[in-house]
């Protein structure tokens, strides 16, 4: 994969940048939809798919990205598919850090360092280059305004930002509410968005170990599903509740 294009996290995170304060929207959710932007741009490059409710491997091979890579390592030495709500109920330790550190190398970004309370360091990022932020807010734009059905990129990228709250912060108050719905919507065009952005939901929910289909009737695929409704992922431990770097860093 080259690194012409941006990556949907890339491209989540810039949606949640605001270019007034420097800070993230819905910093705790947000956290969330990146890890569940990372399959979807994994699925775009070929290398998992869906298996129901889960997500299997089904080319290993490296994409050339770093952060991208570790997840598909990850996600390959499961050696079975993982249930996506278990996967981005598992804490990404700094990986939006990591995503607002890249922004900053690409000079899209700059950090602003200060203080909360006058007391805690913290962080905050200003766009540099608020032309690539306008482009995709203008797609999605176009998706909600034309009705057209968007590519796939554009359709997962709708059904992150409303699935991690977006939807407010880009589309406010009562005028914003038609825009709001129709960017609901739109996770309908993505099949692997749409998978991603309920697992996100349902996270956040606290439903995360309840199954989204009837478990398989017998044999090992039953075992699988009672093995994933009581546990996590092996080494993804579920997304604590209150994190500090989404309060501290690039709030």
């Amino acid at each position: 994969m080259g690194r012409s294009r941006r990556t949907l996290p890339e491209e989540l995170l810039l949606l949640a940048l605001d270019p007034a304060t420097g800070t993230t929207a819905q910093p705790q959710s947000l956290d969330l939809g990146l890890a569940g932007a990372q399959l979807v741009e994994l699925a775009l490059a070929g290398r998992i798919a869906p298996d129901g409710d889960r997500i299997a491997v089904v080319v290993p091979r490296p994409t050339g990205d770093p952060t991208l890579d570790t997840a598909l390592e990850l996600l390959r030495r499961r050696g079975a598919p993982v249930r996506a709500v278990h996967w981005i109920g598992g804490p990404r330790l700094g990986l939006r850090q990591t995503y607002l550190s890249h922004l900053e190398r690409c000079g899209m970004v700059h950090a602003v360092a200060g203080q909360m309370c006058g007391v805690l360091p913290t962080t905050r990022y200003q766009a540099t280059d608020t032309a690539i932020s306008r482009e995709i807010r203008a797609r999605l734009d176009a998706a909600i305004r034309t009705g057209v059905p968007p590519d796939p990129r554009t359709a997962a990228l709708a059904a992150l930002a409303h699935a991690v709250g977006l939807g407010k912060h880009l589309y406010p108050g009562n005028e914003g509410r038609s825009s709001r719905s129709r960017l609901r919507d739109l996770i309908r065009h993505d099949p692997m968005g749409g998978l991603v952005a309920h697992a996100v939901m349902d996270v956040q929910n606290g439903v995360g170990a309840q199954p989204r289909r009837s478990p398989a009737p017998s044999g090992r695929q039953a075992s699988g599903g009672a093995r994933g409704a009581t546990e996590p992922a092996r080494g993804v431990p579920m997304q604590p509740r209150h994190g500090s770097m989404a309060r501290v860093v690039a709030h």
